[in-house]
């Protein structure tokens, strides 16, 4: 169990104040926009900051003064690195042979993680000898040699492109669920963050506005700058809200909620064809609408009868961000 008290960090203009908890065997997401405090919060678990207030405890022991070596942390930064005169399985053992394994243990510990990691046919390679994907799960079974009491991933996908980001996101989560350690991943990537992890905290200005499940974040959000921060697009105000007959509060009117084929009529002012779906933007009762989904033929100038299941409609909290 990781528990994080009351930490706070203060910098000129900023200021980070959280408590979070990740339990054992957890992947937790920071999820948020750049200068929200995703990495400071990073390294003040790793100890590579102090907290100006607050506690940081480690399987119920208090480390918020322990030194970074003392804190049984793994840590995989984003450019990765690595030694690069070293090859891959004494890259992995480097941290072994610092803590004085004895030689049998660092063999027999290099080669689980080099099976896991599915590195064995690298392993006398040096860094420049490997893809970026390679380097990545060279860092991430470095930073588990030693079996950390807590794992730190801080943009563990960024520096890879998106094809390759894609092909090694679900083989990032396998690993994180065999190994089980508590995990916080810091991304800027929304769909990094929802395979990734069990729990997404959102931080925005240094604070936690939303924790939860990626499903549940998703369907639920809080107010109109988590909900447009995950990429809603039907949102509306008070006013609009009243006009179409809802509350007078603010609403999110999700996918899923917007049927085609029955109801009332709607004009396509828009269509956007995006590959795999395709995007129409409706005009109904003097609102834009946003529709994402299969080819229906629709084109601008068309008309077509939509219908609202107001039961899928989220009421939002008011909210200044």
């Amino acid at each position: 169990m990781l528990r994080l008290v009351g930490l706070r960090k203060t910098y000129p203009g900023f200021s980070l104040a959280v408590s979070l908890e990740v339990s054992p065997e957890q992947t937790l997401s920071l999820l948020g926009p750049s200068g929200s405090g995703k990495s400071t919060l990073l390294r003040l678990v790793a100890g590579l900051e102090a907290p100006d207030a607050g506690q940081l405890w480690m399987g119920g022991v208090e480390v918020t003064s322990l030194p970074p070596e003392e804190r049984r942390v793994g840590f995989v930064f984003q450019d990765y690195a690595l030694f690069p005169h070293l090859p891959v399985s004494e890259n992995i053992a480097f941290g072994l042979r610092e803590a004085r394994w004895a030689s049998h243990q660092i063999r027999e510990r290099v080669s689980e993680l080099l099976d896991l990691t599915n590195l064995g046919p690298h392993a006398h390679k040096r860094p420049h000898q490997l893809s970026g994907g390679e380097r990545q799960r060279v860092a991430l079974a470095r930073a588990l040699a030693s079996r950390p009491k807590v794992l730190l991933l801080d943009e563990p996908l960024g520096a890879l492109d998106l094809k390759l980001r894609q092909e090694l996101l679900l083989e990032l989560r396998a690993i994180l669920r065999q190994t089980r350690v508590p995990t916080i991943v810091v991304t800027h990537d929304q769909s990094e963050a929802f395979v990734i992890a069990e729990q997404v905290a959102i931080l925005q200005g240094g604070a936690v506005v939303q924790l939860g499940s990626p499903e549940m974040l998703f369907k639920r959000p809080r107010n109109r700058w988590i909900a447009t921060f995950l990429g809603h697009r039907n949102l509306i105000s008070p006013e609009q809200s009243r006009q179409v007959g809802l509350p007078t509060l603010p609403h999110l009117l999700p996918q899923e909620a917007i049927q085609l084929g029955s109801g009332e009529a709607a004009q396509v002012q828009e269509r956007i064809f995006m590959g795999h779906t395709v995007a129409l933007e409706l005009a109904w009762r003097g609102q834009k609408l946003y529709l994402e989904g299969p080819e229906s033929g629709l084109y601008p100038g068309d008309t077509v009868q939509i219908r609202i299941d107001w039961s899928r409609v989220v009421v939002l909290e008011e909210s200044t961000l």
